[in-house]
């Protein structure tokens, strides 16, 4: 019956220290922020729990877990202190700011045989859940290619480009649906609001597998877009997680080419069959990543989102980056 203290009660922690409040199986919640105004606002709203300023008591504590909600700057260094002390950690994504970082935090868990988490809300999401379902199975058949769009106008980052903030999303899903990581990412992009911070880029991954993604990524749009495209040789879906209620719909329709028994012959046939949307389990996909995070504690067991994949998502987004800043160079991972 895990310990947990939720550090950073900024933006994202207020939705963290509630799931894990509404956990039967955590049994005690610490926040710390080093705003006393944020912790003042946070016992008025949930009171009864226990609040510190100071990390350095958090670590001191007899807590089991730390919860990282902190801006990405600091996930390296409070991480690794909170393993040292022998607590499991979940940081918020991205895992750190460099490969480098999230490469020697892996290690650092490992070693400590401590559970290390990274907060890829959307592997828990149940229209991603059932887009993955629907691979599996090979109901899409052999997948072409996937587009992605994660647009909105703001909020504009103070210390990292919109790539380290948005596209951690897409690529942990898309890792997690084609069971592979990319083996070349390409990126080209602009900062036209905040010099030296990008606030649009448009990203293309290769994978070994020989599917394809591009990925579009911005603060700069009219409107809110979360949108993806799945297409394969038998069926294609669209996943839109603005959509309230039809989040996935499954296309019936293809392309089926006949090889020229001639010269000449050039005979392509194209399917359009029925558009259906399968039924979504309805569960908030932060609560499914508190409970996987409080059972790893207690049972040993790896949760889906665990380092690993977060390393994967910091290497694909630093390959971006790199790509991003050299003028749309090809970067192999």
């Amino acid at each position: 019956m895990p310990r947990i203290a939720v550090v950073g009660a900024g933006y994202w922690g207020p939705n963290l220290v509630r799931n894990f409040q509404g956990h039967k199986d955590c049994t005690e919640l610490w926040v710390c922020d080093q705003s006393k105004a944020r912790l003042d606002q946070m016992r008025t709203r949930f009171p009864g729990l226990k609040y510190t300023e100071s990390y350095d008591e958090v670590l001191k504590s007899n807590v089991d877990g730390v919860v990282l909600a902190t801006p990405v700057s600091t996930h390296y260094e409070l991480a690794r202190r909170a393993l040292e002390r022998g607590k499991h950690v979940f940081v918020e994504k991205p895992l750190a700011s460099s490969a480098e970082h999230a490469k020697d935090l892996v290690s650092r868990a490992e070693a400590a045989k401590r559970t290390l988490m990274v907060g890829h809300t959307f592997l828990y999401s149940p229209p991603v859940l059932k887009v993955k379902d629907l691979i599996a199975k090979g109901e899409l058949g052999r997948i072409f290619f996937v587009t992605t769009m994660r647009v909105n106008l703001g909020l504009h980052q103070k210390d990292v480009s919109v790539i380290w903030d948005l596209a951690p999303h897409d690529f942990s899903i898309l890792f997690y649906w084609l069971g592979e990581r990319p083996s070349v990412i390409t990126a080209t992009g602009k900062a036209f609001v905040v010099s030296g911070i990008h606030d649009v880029a448009f990203i293309s991954a290769e994978f070994p597998s020989g599917t394809i993604a591009h990925l579009e990524v911005s603060w700069l749009a009219p409107s809110k877009l979360r949108r993806t495209a799945i297409v394969g040789d038998k069926k294609m879906a669209v996943y839109d997680d603005t959509e309230a209620i039809e989040k996935v719909k499954i296309f019936d329709r293809g392309v089926d080419f006949k090889d020229p028994e001639t010269f000449g012959e050039f005979q392509l046939s194209y399917r359009t069959g029925d558009i259906w949307s399968p039924k979504l389990a309805q569960s908030e996909p932060l609560a499914l990543e508190a409970g996987d995070f409080l059972k790893a504690i207690s049972d040993g067991t790896t949760p889906k989102s665990d380092g690993l994949m977060g390393l994967r998502v910091v290497e694909a987004l630093a390959a971006a980056q790199k790509s991003l800043e050299q003028g749309g160079v090809p970067i192999k991972l």
